[in-house]
């Protein structure tokens, strides 16, 4: 995938989940490094494999234990 709108390894990823408006933001990184008190996910957990090559702008469903959860990308960072 090219780095110039998409979500990719290694991407920060700003959110607005859709039920609640509250604003998230994830950085997408290999298992070793995932790491839930600094927002560091493992890109191939549910949220992950959900984000990888979407766009800004973009609706993402996600399936969690708890249920799924709607959230837009507000914005993609590579830093």
């Amino acid at each position: 995938l090219k780095k110039e709108d998409n979500v990719i390894f290694g991407s920060t990823v700003c959110l607005i989940d859709l039920s609640n408006k509250e604003k998230k933001t994830y950085k997408l990184v290999g298992k070793d490094e995932s790491d839930m008190t600094k927002n560091y996910i493992y890109f191939r957990s549910p949220i992950g494999k959900a984000l990888i090559g979407k766009n800004k702008k973009d609706l993402v469903t996600v399936k969690t234990p708890s249920g799924e959860k709607n959230f837009e990308i507000t914005e993609i960072k590579y830093i």
